[in-house]
């Protein structure tokens, strides 16, 4: 990425704490400024929370990139993926970190303390920075998740989206 650091914010909640401070650290160390949003301790939180305020700030353009951390990392995924405008991607593994940054152009990463471990996490988060989203045939399937944002029902018709092929 050159000079022209991708600006992060991470959060986590309390089963995330631990994983969430070696990826500050890391990314820092690395040369990102990141923004920790919290929570500072292990006090029980409620992860939606987390999620929408890394959401926010990706969505405003004070971060580029979200990361998120809670024990499995689905539960922030689920979160983080209700608001518009966000691509939230659990990477579970070296392909994934990798397509979710080619294909998707993931903007909030997530990760998960209770199922991997932080040398794994810190590689597929390198992996994926490491990529540039392809365009092409992708940015009609990203139009389209747009656009299934924006729809307020369900299609009456199995398979149609309502948006442009």
């Amino acid at each position: 990425m050159g000079d022209d650091r991708a600006r992060i914010a991470v959060a986590s909640d309390h089963a995330g704490i631990d994983m969430k401070a070696g990826i500050r650290e890391a990314l820092t160390a690395d040369g990102f400024p990141v923004k920790d949003l919290g929570p500072v301790d292990g006090t029980s939180v409620d992860y939606p929370d987390y999620a929408d305020a890394v959401a926010g700030r990706v969505l405003r353009g004070e971060a580029d990139l979200g990361v998120l951390v809670c024990g499995t990392g689905v539960g922030m995924s689920i979160a983080a993926n209700k608001i518009a405008g966000i691509r939230a991607a659990l990477l579970y593994d070296d392909t994934s970190a990798r397509y979710a940054r080619l294909h998707n152009d993931a903007n909030v990463l997530v990760f998960g303390a209770r199922t991997m471990r932080l040398e794994d996490v810190l590689l597929r988060l390198r992996l994926f920075l490491a990529e540039s989203y392809e365009g092409g045939r992708h940015a009609r399937r990203l139009s389209k998740i747009r656009c299934i944002e924006q729809r307020r029902e369900t299609p009456v018709v199995e398979g149609a989206h309502g948006c442009p092929t």
